[in-house]
């Protein structure tokens, strides 16, 4: 638990006194995007090597 609270301070620090806001929340959405996307990759890669895919 302790590592996440570590890389949620990182995260949060590293947009501490950014300019233009807009930027910030562009860049906050896109992160957040980047981590969707590669959970999902993990999912499918998941689903296909437990269902029997074969690569």
């Amino acid at each position: 638990m302790g590592t996440l609270l570590n890389f949620k301070n990182v995260y949060l620090e590293a947009f501490d006194d950014c300019k233009p806001a807009y930027l910030v929340v562009l860049l906050k959405l896109y992160s957040v995007f980047c981590a969707l996307m590669i959970f999902m990759a993990l999912y499918a890669f998941l689903y296909r090597a437990f269902t029997g895919f074969e690569f």
